[in-house]
């Protein structure tokens, strides 16, 4: 919005140029967003204890857990306002990468809203049943893989990049569908499974998304896109506003949330900020890369996955409860040495993903 607002006052003032750069866009997206969560967090946690919108604590849980119990939820409601205000302010609104990415937030963020509205009127932990969530999510993503695909089809748009792998993108062709849905479902759920700590969660997003930020600065370049041998994609180079917008909504919300959280972001945050992850990617043509860079959200699913295929097939658990930060609680781990590790190997996996851009 504000492009537009410059490219008149340009016509003044050459002074007005730099809100073109897209770098400084890039910053002013990330402040906008971290300050508006700042603004609005102290008066809407306050709203929320005063409703009595606090999360249901599971009972089979960590029994640490229940002390918990009373702390608000749906934070991700403060998230997802800073980042749609500051990516209309900041990016072009034109570019259709831009109405993508807007879009699974927004329709996902709504599923995530009316499973926290359940639980919390319900006063218990199921909310929407596994089918309607399922079914919900499923829909909006083969809606827009449909969409992309038809715009984009046999273009560098669907083609796929192979970390470690030289001068090797090849065309998805249809399977870029269920690969589409498989990324965004798959990521969405993932983090909401992550979840399970203060902080932990929106941590591993701001810094997958930061890693984000810089492929779509040079997958959105010409001459950074042939640096790296990877497809230069034209609207590519917007897509760093809105992951700044996530880093700097994802900081503003962590200030309340660092443990001892005094809100979470309950899944209208989680499940809208793993599917925005994965779209991202999917534009990018990165979707094995954020395999790489989310290898923690992998890794906690994939506890749960094993957890209960062990369990129906066994009758036996692999771990003393899933997903994995549970389990290393029970161990007796303090929750913020689990939390501060995990970060610390995420931006070690989100390093080595960027790495392996420049090994291809």
């Amino acid at each position: 919005m504000l492009i537009y607002l410059a490219e008149n006052l340009m016509m003044i003032s050459s002074r007005f140029y730099v809100i073109f750069d897209l770098l400084y866009r890039a910053i002013f997206s990330l402040f906008t967003s971290f300050f508006i969560c700042l603004w609005i967090g102290p008066p809407f946690i306050a709203y929320l204890q005063r409703i009595s919108y606090s999360q249901a604590i599971r009972i089979n849980g960590p029994q640490a857990h229940l002390q918990k119990s009373g702390t608000p939820t749906m934070g991700g409601l403060i998230i997802l306002f800073a980042i749609i205000i500051s990516v209309l302010l900041w990016a072009n609104i034109f570019n259709k990468y831009i109405y993508y990415v807007l879009f699974i937030l927004i329709s996902y963020g709504a599923i995530g809203f009316i499973d926290d509205y359940k639980k919390v009127i319900n006063k218990n932990t199921i909310g929407l049943t596994v089918y309607v969530k399922y079914s919900l999510q499923s829909f909006i993503a083969i809606v827009i893989s449909f969409i992309i695909y038809i715009i984009g089809e046999n273009t560098c748009a669907t083609a796929l990049i192979i970390p470690f792998v030289t001068h090797v993108i090849p065309q998805t062709g249809m399977l870029y569908l269920p690969l589409t849905y498989i990324v965004i479902v798959g990521t969405s759920n993932a983090v909401n499974i992550t979840d399970g700590l203060d902080g932990l969660a929106i941590m591993l997003t701001i810094l997958i998304a930061a890693g984000l930020a810089l492929i779509s600065l040079a997958t959105g370049n010409e001459k950074y896109a042939t640096y790296f041998n990877i497809p230069y994609l034209n609207y590519a180079n917007e897509l760093i506003i809105v992951c700044t917008a996530i880093c700097g909504a994802g900081l503003g919300f962590l200030w309340f949330n660092t443990y001892p959280a005094q809100i979470f972001m309950g899944d209208v945050g989680s499940l809208s900020l793993g599917a925005t992850l994965g779209i991202i990617s999917i534009l990018l043509c990165q979707s094995f890369l954020l395999i790489i860079m989310g290898g923690v959200f992998v890794i906690e699913t994939l506890s749960v996955i094993l957890q209960v295929v062990s369990f129906k097939l066994c009758g036996q658990r692999i771990f003393r409860m899933a997903p994995l930060h549970h389990h290393y609680e029970l161990q007796g781990c303090p929750e913020s040495r689990i939390i501060i590790r995990l970060w610390i190997i995420s931006l070690m996996l989100v390093l080595i993903g960027l790495i392996s851009l420049k090994v291809r």
